[in-house]
């Protein structure tokens, strides 16, 4: 296999997770020890985020035909060491692993966000640790929905219970 053809492999793989992914953080691991980074990995894995590190022409092309291709955002962040990481299930779950990974340690907060993607917009890096990071999980959802419905139903049991 040539090196045209393995790279046009990872752009297609690229492109694919890209293409399936309901959220995308992009990192900046510069400075963190391969310790730490297989922590991270480790980490990502465990909750079902893929994480790579991509080299940043490979991540242009991928997103060629895309409407990410012409964000001067997105382009800006592409420089530099670049680590991918693709949430498939719950769009906050990448950016909570990172975010309580920069929390744990001191050393650990070398590793710096450069922006995120959700639903085809490009996120700040503040975006991302603010608000993509806060975003409520999948279960947690769940749990809020079904606690509205059954509340009336609750409430009515408790008025019929309640002494006169």
């Amino acid at each position: 296999m040539t090196s045209r053809e393995a790279k046009a492999e990872v752009v297609g793989s690229v492109k694919e997770h890209f293409s399936k992914a309901t959220s995308v953080v992009l990192l900046n691991f510069a400075g963190i020890n391969v310790p730490m980074i297989t922590d991270l990995r480790a980490r990502f894995r465990q909750a079902g985020v893929e994480y790579k590190v991509v080299k940043n022409n490979l991540v242009r092309q991928a997103l060629k035909g895309t409407s990410l291709e012409t964000n001067a955002k997105l382009d800006q962040s592409l420089c530099g060491m670049t680590g991918v990481a693709w949430s498939f299930e719950d769009p906050s779950t990448a950016a909570k692993i990172v975010k309580a990974f920069r929390k744990e340690n001191e050393k650990q907060e070398k590793l710096s966000i450069k922006g995120g993607i959700l639903d085809k917009d490009f996120l700040t890096p503040e975006q991302v640790e603010n608000q993509l990071a806060t975003l409520p999980s999948k279960d947690e959802l769940r749990a809020s929905l079904l606690a509205q419905l059954t509340a009336p139903a609750q409430n009515l049991v408790r008025q019929l219970l309640a002494p006169m």
